[in-house]
């Protein structure tokens, strides 16, 4: 079996339930064929509302066997945090798992990781403070990925983004960001606000293909339209990062090193990233093709 052939063992880092599009990038893993999902961890504010929505998302893609675990409500030290799970209203009136034991996210990413060195990769959607403290509790931990692939920070400027702009997970917490890029895991790949932001759909088109797909977007699609009570698109921030561990031909890349502002509280979770042609110990996506993108995310989730 080729290496573009094999399965990835994979494990999801969300804050499912803000931002539509985590619930949008669970679906497409669930859906990956190449995606050996190992489990999904939860973080920040009602850290059970959100393992309730990963909980019901697995269950329309008949996969109730997934292993899913409530991690850190709060934010390390300081940071505005995220308490809010709006679009767990759209299965509150549905069946789903309400008892999620708290802070178990840690613990079951440090066992998933040292029972296969080297194999996992890890994704993290969301703010990092669940990574930050798996990696402060156990300092073996990241050496012991395959890879962790963030959708985290703004890096290279361009559209309208500059460089005073912060990215949300990086900015929610900005000590677990800077803990976690200095970690240094064998690879490290963030893709970051000024790519992701190129991929996005109207929310007439949403609503369309997620409906045609059905299961684990057909419920999607129902979180959707609280999302779309506040907007008329959707970005595909979550799903790119997710997509392009499979496809990385979808984006172009490059090495340095990232550094996290976490000294002036006004600017704290700003990311800057630094070219260098030997031993960089980051990568980030520099550019993406949104068609290519939009055909392989619908190629593998149907819709």
């Amino acid at each position: 079996m080729s290496d573009r052939d094999a399965r990835v063992p994979l494990v999801l880092d969300t804050d499912i339930g803000s931002d539509i599009d985590d619930a949008v990038a669970l679906a497409y893993l669930l859906r990956q064929p190449r995606c050996e999902l190992l489990g999904v961890t939860t973080v920040t504010g009602n850290v059970a509302q959100r393992a309730a929505l990963c909980d019901v998302i697995c269950r329309e893609a008949g996969r109730d066997e997934v292993p899913i675990h409530a991690g850190a409500p709060e934010v390390l030290l300081f940071g505005p945090g995220q308490p809010q799970v709006p679009q767990y209203e759209a299965i509150a009136g549905r069946p789903h798992r309400t008892e999620f034991p708290p802070n178990t996210a840690v613990e079951f990413l440090r066992r998933t990781i040292r029972e296969r060195p080297g194999q996992v990769t890890l994704l993290t959607i969301g703010p990092l403070t669940n990574i930050a403290l798996l990696f402060a509790t156990d300092p073996e931990a990241a050496a012991l990925l395959k890879q962790l692939v963030l959708m985290c920070g703004v890096f290279t400027g361009g559209g309208d983004h500059g460089p005073g702009d912060r990215e949300w997970n990086a900015m929610v917490d900005p000590i677990a960001t800077a803990m976690v890029f200095r970690a240094r895991p064998p690879r490290l790949l963030s893709v970051g606000l000024e790519v992701t932001t190129r991929c996005r759909l109207p929310a007439e088109e949403c609503r369309r293909r997620f409906r045609a797909a059905g299961g684990p977007l057909g419920i999607v699609a129902d979180m959707a339209e609280i999302w779309f009570q506040g907007g008329d698109a959707i970005t595909f921030h979550d799903p790119l990062a997710a997509a392009v561990i499979f496809e990385p031909q979808i984006c172009t890349y490059a090495a340095g090193c990232v550094t996290v502002e976490t000294q002036s509280e006004r600017l704290a979770g700003l990311t800057s990233f630094c070219r260098q042609q030997s031993a960089a110990p980051h990568r980030i996506a520099v550019s993406v093709e949104p068609e290519a993108f939009i055909r392989h995310y619908f190629g593998v989730t149907g819709g």
